[in-house]
């Protein structure tokens, strides 16, 4: 498998964890980029998979929603 794919399928598996703790949190992309100290649209653009994020950012993020950076990251079979 090419180095490049599975980034991507990261980039997917990060991007529904994100958007579903964050929804069972109860918290817009709006509270969530003001209380990660990020950008409402970048919040969007990451939950889209868009973005190759930073560590510090996933750790931004996991901090704003009182969860853990693994939470985030690990790969849930739905």
């Amino acid at each position: 498998m090419k180095k490049h794919k599975v980034s991507q399928k990261l980039r997917v598996v990060f991007a529904r964890n994100l958007r579903s703790v964050r929804q069972a949190r109860g918290i817009s992309q709006e509270k969530l980029a003001e209380l990660a100290g990020l950008h409402r649209t970048y919040i969007s653009s990451v939950e889209r998979g868009g973005r190759n994020i930073s560590i510090d950012n996933i750790e931004r993020l996991a901090n704003a929603l009182d969860t853990t950076p693994e939470t985030l990251l690990l790969r849930v079979n739905n």
